[in-house]
């Protein structure tokens, strides 16, 4: 496990790491310091040296990026996420989860505001103090809107957008779960019992990680997706310069405004007999997306597909 600071007080946001290893014509991985593990060949790594510029995080030649799993509301990423990185397409992958904060395994301060932006900010922290550059961000549903966010203020720590059903619009239609924690006032989520009933409502797989979750942090974070902002989240995934991938379960209806993410370049891709947990539903669309092999790599160009549709030029 390893932490980084995300405010004044020092508050940590925590994650696990599946550290990466160099397979056939791949770079070594190196630590968060920029040293190759011992044992690595001389002159393996890029360059020749054995070695690479110190905390640059940057995916060398022949490196491929890690990837960074980012959790929806109430959740916790190793949970969803860790049946993924097991998964051969993966091999070699440096691979980070990562709990945002007041959920999993981070600190849940009282005075912090959750909203998308701070906890793009704790995941940015997150980033640099693993020296992680231009990594793949898989953000399911609430961490969808987080990674755009992070995207948009951090380009350099993302060259790959993997979004899961994730929240690009305010005010969630009334079925979605931010909506039932949010029709409560906080006092009543918090202290007046609302926090138990949720947990009563949203069934055994989402309430076994969202009773890890604090409840102030829930209901702050569940509020916040109802705001809007300016650039809006989708605005910001349109004007995104990273490749983009936004991943719809089927029995979740139609993405609203497919066709305007299309024509920005956004591979949309719709995923049979899958719901809003995708990783779960159908683990191998979902890794074939975060793995590049599922999506198409033309930038700039989008196209919407279902995901047994071969992609045209896959990664």
């Amino acid at each position: 496990m390893r932490e980084a600071r995300f405010d004044a007080r020092g508050s940590r946001i925590r994650w696990t790491e599946a550290p990466g290893g160099a397979g056939r014509g791949e770079v070594p991985a190196v630590t968060a310091r920029g040293e190759v593990p011992a044992g690595t060949a001389p002159g393996a790594a890029a360059g020749g040296t054995g070695r690479r510029e110190a905390g640059s995080g940057h995916a060398g030649r022949g490196e491929r990026p890690a990837v960074v799993f980012v959790h929806g509301l109430g959740a916790a990423s190793t949970v969803y996420h860790a049946h993924i990185a097991a998964r051969p397409e993966l091999a070699g992958r440096r691979m980070l989860f990562v709990d945002l904060p007041g959920h999993g395994i981070s600190d849940r301060p009282a005075d912090f505001g959750y909203t998308p932006e701070e906890h793009a900010d704790a995941l940015a922290a997150a980033l640099d103090e693993a020296g992680v550059r231009d990594a793949v961000l898989a953000g399911h549903s609430m961490g969808g809107r987080v990674v755009i966010v992070l995207a948009h203020r951090r380009p350099d720590l993302v060259s790959r957008l993997v979004v899961t059903e994730g929240n690009l619009d305010p005010f969630p239609p009334a079925t979605a779960g931010s909506s039932g924690i949010a029709a409560y006032t906080e006092e009543e989520f918090v202290h007046g019992g609302g926090f138990a009933r949720v947990l009563e409502r949203v069934g055994p797989t989402w309430a076994a990680t969202m009773r890890l979750a604090d409840p102030l942090a829930l209901y702050r974070s569940a509020t916040h997706l109802r705001a809007e902002s300016e650039p809006t989240v989708r605005e910001m995934f349109r004007g995104s310069r990273a490749e983009r991938v936004y991943l719809q379960g089927e029995r979740s209806g139609e993405l609203p405004g497919a066709d305007a993410l299309m024509a920005a370049g956004v591979d949309v891709v719709t995923v049979p007999d899958a719901g809003h947990n995708i990783m779960f539903d159908d683990p191998d669309a979902f890794t074939r997306a975060v793995a590049g092999t599922g999506t198409s790599d033309r930038a700039g160009h989008g196209a919407a597909r279902t995901a047994r549709d071969p992609a045209p030029h896959a990664a």
